[in-house]
C-alpha cells in the first residue's frame, strides 16, 4: 500500500477516535513496570506458579507487532528495556477497549495492564485487562522497517533506526556505559573533571583545520575548539595537577568511516609523569574496560580477534615503516631518499617537505592500517609534534606515542613541552608552515607562552577518541554507527 494511502487510513482512525472522545495524546499515565523487569522476575516461573500471582502489571511502549485472530490477538510492546507480548481478547476487554485495539496502528505508543501468564509456546505474556492509547503515530514506519538496514535512513532519521534496530539501541547504551566507566576510572586515580571553552580566540592544541565563527558583541573571530589541550595545561600550571575532560571537539576535515567533523574525546593531563607512565595507564584502562564488557581480554572486531593481553607491542615510527615497507634505515634518514621512496609508492610529496613530514606521510598511507593488534607507535618527528617534549637522545623526535588498534589511531599522548623558549620556536616553525599553505599548522599563541613562563610542572597528557573506542568495543564498522546524529550532506545538496 502506498504511504499516502496508509496515511489516509490513519487520519480516518484519528477522526474516529476524536469523535468518540478518546484523547490522542493524554498526559496522565505514570510508569509502573518495564519489560525487562517482568521478564527477569518471571523468566523461570511456570504457569502453575504464575497463576498464583495476583498482581497486575502495566508496561508502556511502542506497538511493534500484531497477530490478529478476529476476536483475539497477540501484540508486542517495546519499551526502553526490551519487548513484551500482550494477549488481547474481546471477552476480557469488553467492547470499548477492544474497539480501541481495533483502531491502533503499528508505531502507536500504548499502555497495557493485566496479569502475567505463559502461552503454549512458553512466551511470557500479559493478559490485557486494560488498554490505553498514549500517543497516536500519524506517520507509518517505513516499508521493511523491521531491522531497518538502509544506511541513509538510519543515519538521517536516527529515531527510526532506534525504533527498528535492537543492535543500534545496544550500541548507544554501551556507549553510555563506556563513558561512565572512564569517568569512574579517572576519578579513582584522583583526576578532576573540568570544562574548557568550546569557542576559542585561537585554534590550538592539535594540527587541524578549525571551524570559524564570529562573536557580534565582542566584535571578534572565534574558532570551535580542535582540542582542549592548551586550556587544560593552563589548569596544570595553576596547580590542579590531574585533570580530564570528556569533550566535544571540531575539525574542518573530511568525513569517512573513522572521521566526523564533530567528535568526542577524553583528554587528560597528569603532572610529574611522562608518556611512558601514560602507556601503562592506557593499558590499564583498556584492559579493565574489556574485562567489564566481555569478561575477557580477547574479543572480535570486524571478524578479527583483538587480544589486549599486556604488555602491548611498542615500535618507533621508523621501526614500523622499516618492518611494514621493507625499507632500510638509510632511506628514513635522508629527505631526498625518503621523498623518492614515497613518490614511487604513489604519495603526493611537495618539494621542500621536511623529512619528518615525509616519514609521517609514508606511515599514514602505507603502515597504519596494517597494524591490527594494540601497538604503541613512539618517537614521532618534531615537525608534526609542536607541543611535545623533544627526545633527549635524538632531538629530531619527540617523547610521544599513538595507540593503533585495527588500523585506527585510538589515542595520542606525549610528555608535554614546558620550556617556553622552545615552545616559541615551535610556534615560529608552525607559522612558516602556515605561510607555506599548511592550514593545519598552529598559530602563534603568545598568551599560552606566557602561561608557560609562570612555570608548568613536568607533565604528560593524552587524548583518547571516544567514538573510535566505542567502535572498537561495539564491533561497529563506521563512526556513524556510534554517533547518534552524524554529519551528512543535506538531501538538497
Amino acid at each position: 500500500m502506498e504511504e499516502s494511502e496508509l496515511l489516509k487510513k490513519r487520519l480516518e482512525k484519528i477522526k474516529s477516535l476524536q469523535d468518540d472522545g478518546i484523547a490522542l495524546y493524554p498526559n496522565t499515565f505514570r510508569y509502573q513496570d518495564t519489560a525487562a523487569a517482568l521478564l527477569t522476575r518471571f523468566d523461570r516461573k511456570d504457569n502453575d506458579v504464575l497463576a498464583e500471582v495476583e498482581e497486575t502489571f502495566t508496561i508502556a511502549g511502542r506497538l511493534m507487532a500484531v497477530r490478529d485472530f478476529g476476536k483475539a490477538a497477540f501484540i508486542k510492546v517495546q519499551d526502553r528495556t526490551g519487548a513484551l507480548q500482550g494477549y488481547v481478547n474481546h471477552v476480557i476487554l469488553g467492547d470499548d477497549d477492544f474497539g480501541l485495539y481495533r483502531r491502533l496502528d503499528i508505531g502507536d505508543i500504548i499502555a497495557m495492564t493485566g496479569r502475567i501468564f505463559r502461552t503454549r509456546t512458553e512466551e511470557l505474556t500479559i493478559e490485557v485487562t486494560e488498554l490505553q492509547l498514549l500517543s497516536k503515530a500519524i506517520r507509518p514506519l517505513p516499508e521493511k522497517w523491521h531491522g531497518l538496514t538502509d544506511v541513509e535512513t538510519r543515519y538521517r532519521q536516527r529515531h527510526l533506526d532506534l525504533i527498528s534496530n535492537e543492535k543500534s539501541r545496544e550500541v548507544f547504551q554501551r556507549r553510555s556505559r563506556i563513558i561512565q566507566f572512564i569517568r569512574h576510572f579517572m576519578e579513582k586515580r584522583d583526576f578532576v573533571e573540568v570544562e574548557t571553552p568550546m569557542m576559542q580566540p585561537k585554534a590550538g592544541g592539535a594540527m587541524a583545520r578549525p571551524f570559524k565563527t564570529y562573536h557580534n558583541a565582542l566584535g571578534m573571530d572565534f574558532y570551535l575548539r580542535i582540542a582542549p589541550e592548551l586550556y587544560l595545561k593552563r589548569l596544570i600550571t595553576g596547580g590542579m595537577e590531574r585533570v580530564f575532560e570528556i569533550n566535544r571537539s571540531f575539525r574542518n576535515e573530511g568525513i569517512s568511516t573513522s572521521h566526523n567533523p564533530e567528535f568526542t574525546m577524553m583528554e587528560f593531563y597528569q603532572a610529574y609523569a611522562t608518556y611512558e607512565d601514560l602507556i601503562v595507564m592506557t593499558e590499564e584502562l583498556f584492559t579493565a574496560l574489556s574485562e567489564r564488557l566481555f569478561g575477557s581480554l580477547k574479543f572480535t572486531y570486524q571478524g578479527t580477534e583483538i587480544d589486549l593481553t599486556r604488555p602491548w607491542k611498542r615500535m618507533t615510527v621508523k621501526e614500523a615503516i622499516m618492518e611494514h615497507c621493507g625499507v632500510g634505515p638509510e632511506v628514513l634518514e635522508d629527505v631526498a631518499l625518503a621523498a623518492a621512496y614515497a613518490r614511487k609508492a604513489g604519495l603526493d610529496i611537495p618539494e621542500n617537505m621536511p623529512l619528518g613530514k615525509v616519514m609521517m606521510a609514508i606511515f599514514d598511507e602505507k603502515v597504519e592500517d596494517r597494524i591490527i593488534q594494540p601497538t604503541f607507535i613512539t618517537q614521532y618527528p618534531l615537525e608534526v609534534s609542536p607541543l611535545a617534549r623533544k627526545n633527549e637522545r635524538d632531538p629530531a623526535f619527540t617523547d610521544r606515542f599513538e595507540l593503533i588498534i585495527h588500523g585506527k589511531e585510538i589515542a595520542n599522548a606525549f610528555s608535554e613541552l614546558n620550556d617556553p623558549a622552545d615552545q616559541r620556536e615551535r610556534f615560529l616553525m608552525q607559522l612558516k608552515q602556515r605561510e607555506g599553505g599548511d592550514e593545519e599548522a598552529h598559530e602563534m599563541d603568545e598568551d599560552y607562552i606566557s602561561v608557560l613562563e609562570y612555570g608548568m610542572p613536568p607533565t604528560a597528557g593524552e587524548g583518547i577518541g571516544i567514538d573510535r573506542l566505542v567502535m572498537l568495543f561495539t564491533d561497529s564498522a563506521s563512526i556513524r554507527d556510534v554517533i547518534l546524529f552524524p554529519h551528512m550532506r543535506t538531501k538538497e545538496g
